[in-house]
C-alpha cells in the first residue's frame, strides 16, 4: 500500500515524491529517499537522548526491546537492510516511525542505540501486518532482523499491547508525519550500500518470501 492509497485520493504529490513515495511515478532503483530521512531523525533523537545525565537514563527502565550492547549496523544500514530483503512498501516504513513515536508516548520510553534496531524490526512488522496487502511472517522477518523467531514474537506482543492495539494512521497524521521528516531530515545524511551481515545475496528476490524463508533457515544471524 502506497501513500496515494492511505489519503483517500489526496496524496499531496510534492511532499510524497520528494520522499520516494509517490506511487504514481516511477521508483527510482536503490533506497527509498524516506529512509534517509528516518534514519536522520532516529539518529538525532538517540544523539539527543544519549547525552543526557547518565544518572537519569539509569531510572529508564529496561525492556525487552533493548540489547545488552549496541549493534555495530547503523540505524540506516538497518532501516535499508529491512527494505532490501522484506516486500514492505515504502508507506509501511513511515507508519512505523509513527508507531514508535506512539510506543515511546505512551510508555515514556527513550530511543537510544540499545532498543532503536528492535523498536524499528519489530514497528515494521507490525505496520507491515497493518497496511500491506501481503508480507513476510515472523520467521522470516527475525531473520532479517537478526533475532531469533521467539524473540521476534515477543517483542510484537508486547509492542502492540503497549499500543493498546491502537494501529489506525489517519491520511492527516500520515501527511503531517511526511512533512516533518522531509522538513527536519539532513540531505546530506548517506546510508551506508554496504550490507554483508549474514552472508545474504545481492541475487535473492525480495517478495519471494517462500524461497529465501527456506534459504537462510540454517543461518544463525545475531545482528541485534
Amino acid at each position: 500500500m502506497e501513500a496515494s492509497k492511505l489519503d483517500g485520493g489526496d496524496p499531496g504529490r510534492e511532499t510524497y515524491a520528494s520522499l520516494g513515495l509517490d506511487s504514481s511515478g516511477e521508483e527510482d532503483a536503490g533506497t527509498p529517499r524516506i529512509l534517509f530521512h528516518i534514519a536522520s531523525a532516529l539518529e538525532k533523537s538517540i544523539r539527543r537522548n544519549e547525552k543526557l545525565p547518565k544518572a537519569w537514563r539509569r531510572k529508564e527502565a529496561i525492556t525487552i526491546f533493548h540489547g545488552s550492547r549496541a549493534p555495530a549496523m547503523s540505524v540506516g544500514q538497518y532501516l535499508e537492510r529491512i527494505c532490501k530483503y522484506s516486500s514492505c512498501s515504502t508507506s509501511c516504513f513511515v507508519v512505523a516511525y509513527i508507531y514508535i513515536n506512539r510506543f515511546l508516548e505512551r510508555t515514556g520510553g527513550c530511543l537510544t542505540s540499545l532498543n532503536v534496531h528492535r523498536l524499528l524490526i519489530t514497528s515494521v512488522v507490525v505496520a507491515s501486518k497493518f497496511i500491506d496487502d501481503a508480507g513476510s511472517n515472523n520467521a522470516y522477518f527475525a531473520k532479517v532482523g537478526g533475532i531469533s523467531n521467539a524473540e521476534m514474537n515477543r517483542m510484537e506482543v508486547n509492542f502492540l499491547f503497549k499500543l493498546d492495539f491502537r494501529l489506525y494512521v489517519s491520511p492527516e497524521e500520515f501527511k503531517m508525519c511526511c512533512s516533518q521528516l522531509q522538513t527536519e531530515g539532513n540531505s546530506k545524511y548517506q546510508i551506508d550500500r554496504s550490507i554483508k551481515c549474514c552472508g545474504i545475496r545481492e541475487g535473492w528476490l525480495k517478495k519471494d518470501s517462500d524461497k529465501c524463508t527456506s534459504t537462510i533457515a540454517g543461518l544463525s544471524c545475531r545482528a541485534i
